[in-house]
């Protein structure tokens, strides 16, 4: 996944700290983010938040060392691409929006899941796979490739949303997965 000009340097803002706590998420972490959740109404449910919680690829902390943002993923096999993806999904605070830092963020979180990816002898997911919840997000992208978020566009979900991927550098294509079926057949080497 190679992004010219990704940020993959330590945020530039003092304010923002950007921290990778993929498949290490601590119970503290879990906690904030469900109170995080609670308190916006973005997750009511406290095992709700909890499951999402387990899946944060990222955290941002603001100055006072609150967390602000978060990004998660889980691994998805949608129908019609047949391949496994991480299905991604980011937050910010209210307060902490409009800073300019959705998209650092989310190249960030990518640079996680491909470095985690990377190091596994089998992978996991061709890549990052979003479906673009915010409209005013989504009318920005109206680019089949855009390069300041190193995302392609691939379709609609059945929700009418736009849905881009990220893919990882090298990704190989699995055997393709049979509709309501798990993957058959050889997986990708790294060969």
């Amino acid at each position: 996944m190679s992004h010219p000009s990704a940020d993959v340097r330590p945020n530039a803002d003092p304010s923002f700290e950007i921290i990778p706590v993929w498949r290490n998420v601590s119970p503290g972490v879990i906690a904030e983010l469900s109170g995080l959740w609670a308190q916006t109404g973005a997750i009511g449910d406290p095992a709700s938040a909890a499951t999402r919680g387990q899946q944060a690829v990222c955290i941002g902390r603001d100055a006072s060392g609150a967390i602000c943002a978060v990004g998660t993923a889980v691994i998805r096999t949608l129908p019609r691409l047949r391949q496994p993806m991480y299905f991604y999904r980011q937050f910010f605070a209210p307060g902490f929006r409009g800073q300019r830092q959705t998209v650092p963020f989310f190249r960030r979180a990518c640079d996680i899941l491909q470095a985690h990816d990377a190091q596994l002898a089998v992978p996991e997911a061709l890549g990052v796979l979003v479906e673009l919840e915010n409209t005013l997000l989504a009318a920005r992208y109206v680019h089949a490739c855009d390069p300041h978020s190193g995302t392609t566009f691939i379709g609609y979900s059945p929700r009418g949303l736009q849905l881009r991927v990220s893919y990882f550098d090298h990704a190989r294509l699995f055997p393709p997965a049979l509709p309501g079926r798990r993957r058959e057949g050889r997986l990708p080497t790294r060969e």
